[in-house]
């Protein structure tokens, strides 16, 4: 498959889907505490969806069920939202793609639930950093290595374990669009950066040094092999000649 370059006018309307999504991660961030239930953050995602004329594109998609993916502590990715109330020390993770009007925007968002332990609290802090670190390589004629490089490198730095089978990847009118965006790689590799393409950037790193994860008999949810926790930190960024654009912020 080809990689679908999108015009001024079409980045446009994915932004309109970011902000829409932006704004309702602001609101999940208000409502992680302990006793609120992932089931009750979907109930809310759809609802908050629905009154700005937006949708929920994974529910449906391959007969997923709900608006979110909620995975929570050792569940890295793709986890079913459960009426099991987040309790203080958790870490969750919420993930979502919204559709407005045919063009889509995804991020994911990982929250500590209460205090947590100093350990994961770095965990979430080096994780976003090294998202942030991996967007500024979304320029014009870098490539998808020059990502996963920094990434890579951010993981060693804390001596986390990369999910080495989930990646980024181009988005659009659909979920999942060319190219894969690794979160490993080297300099140099991979496909070259062009303006129009829009792609995600999502690290997931876990405290465990492996990243190794297992999937779950439900098809959807991955866990890590060790029990240690994850996290995942997500933008949709559209390549410009001025540099990366952030659309969901």
């Amino acid at each position: 498959m080809e990689i679908c370059l999108k015009s001024k006018e079409e980045i446009g309307y994915m932004r309109e889907a970011g902000r829409i999504l932006a704004a309702c991660h602001r609101e999940i961030s208000r409502m992680i505490q302990p006793g609120v239930t992932p089931l009750a953050i979907d109930a809310f995602v759809e609802e908050y969806l629905a009154r700005h004329g937006a949708t929920p594109e994974q529910k449906g998609y391959r007969g997923f069920p709900f608006a979110i993916c909620s995975s929570v502590n050792d569940t890295v990715c793709h986890g079913f939202p459960t009426d099991t109330p987040l309790k203080e020390g958790d870490v969750v993770t919420i993930d979502m793609v919204v559709n407005k009007d045919g063009w889509l925007a995804d991020s994911g968002w990982s929250y500590g639930v209460g205090a947590i332990g100093k350990p994961l609290q770095k965990l979430l802090l080096r994780t976003e950093q090294a998202l942030y670190e991996g967007i500024t390589q979304a320029q014009v004629g870098n490539t998808i290595g020059d990502i996963g490089y920094v990434l890579e490198k951010a993981a060693k730095r804390g001596r986390y374990g990369i999910v080495k089978p989930l990646v980024g990847h181009g988005i659009g009118k659909r979920i999942h669009e060319p190219p894969e965006v690794p979160n490993f790689g080297r300099r140099g590799e991979g496909v070259r950066l062009a303006e129009g393409m829009v792609i995600t950037i999502e690290p997931i790193f876990t405290l465990g040094s492996t990243g190794a994860v297992l999937w779950n008999d439900d098809g959807w949810s991955i866990q890590t092999a060790d029990g240690s926790c994850g996290v995942q930190f997500e933008h949709t960024i559209a390549i410009t000649k001025e540099g990366p654009v952030i659309l969901t912020e």
